[in-house]
C-alpha cells in the first residue's frame, strides 16, 4: 500500500483544529454524508442518518446546504477530485522507466485502493454515478472529463508503444476495465479476501489480457 500521508490525502483527512467551528461542522457533515452515501446509495441516503452520524440536529444541515441534493452533489464532486488526485499521484511516483503497461496497472491499483478502502468520498462517487438524477448526472459527467482524459492517455500511450494487442479496441477495453473496477464496491467483501489480493488479480488480468502477443 502507499504511504500514510498519501492515504490520508485520499481520505480527505486533514487537520481541522485551526478552522472556525462552522467550517469544522461542515467538514463533519460532508464526511458523514460520504459514509452514508457509500453505504446506502443515493435513494437510501437520508438527512436524518447523516445528521446522526455527524452529531448535529437534522435542521442544522440546512444552515450549510440548501438541500439533500446539494449535499450529495458536493460529496460526489469531492469524490471525483480525490480519486483523480490519488491516481495521478500514484502515477507521478512511478520511476521514469515505467512502461505504459506498468502505468495502466498502477492506475488500476490506485483506483481500486482509493475507491474500496481509502476514501468514503471516492467510494460514494464510484457506487452512485448511475443513480443520480439526470441534471446532477450531467454535471458530474463534466467533472469526470479530466479523469477520463487521464485514462484515455494511458491506453493511447500503451497502444502507440505496441503493448496492447492490435486486435483489441483500446476504447472498448478502457471502458470495460473502468466498468469492472467501478462495479467492485458492489461485491467485494474484505472478509473474503484482501484488497492487495484483489488489486494483484486485477492488474494481472489487465496486463495479460491486453498485452500484444510475442513477436
Amino acid at each position: 500500500m502507499r504511504d500514510v500521508a498519501k492515504q490520508r490525502g485520499a481520505r480527505g483527512e486533514h487537520s481541522t483544529s485551526d478552522l472556525p467551528k462552522s467550517a469544522r461542522t461542515r467538514e463533519r457533515i460532508l464526511d458523514a454524508a460520504a459514509k452514508v452515501l457509500a453505504r446506502n446509495g443515493y435513494a437510501g441516503t437520508r438527512l436524518s442518518d447523516i445528521a446522526e452520524l455527524a452529531e448535529v440536529q437534522a435542521p442544522a444541515l440546512y444552515y450549510y446546504f440548501s438541500s439533500r441534493e446539494e449535499l450529495i452533489e458536493e460529496v460526489m464532486t469531492l469524490g471525483q477530485h480525490r480519486t483523480f488526485e490519488y491516481v495521478r499521484s500514484a502515477l507521478d511516483a512511478l520511476p521514469d522507466d515505467a512502461t505504459p503497461m506498468d502505468r495502466i496497472c498502477e492506475a488500476v491499483g490506485a483506483h481500486l485502493e482509493v475507491g474500496l478502502q481509502l476514501s468514503d468520498f471516492a467510494s460514494a462517487t464510484i457506487r452512485n454515478g448511475g443513480q443520480l438524477p439526470p441534471d446532477m448526472r450531467e454535471r458530474q459527467l463534466v467533472e469526470q472529463h479530466s479523469y477520463g482524459d487521464l485514462w484515455r492517455q494511458l491506453f493511447e500511450d500503451a497502444r502507440k508503444a505496441g503493448e496492447i494487442n492490435p486486435a483489441l479496441d483500446p476504447s472498448a477495453v478502457r471502458m470495460l476495465v473502468l466498468g469492472a473496477m467501478n462495479w467492485s464496491p458492489e461485491w467485494w467483501d474484505p472478509g473474503r479476501g484482501s484488497l492487495r489480493s484483489l488489486i494483484t488479480t486485477a492488474q494481472t488480468l489487465v496486463r495479460q489480457g491486453l498485452s500484444a502477443p510475442p513477436g
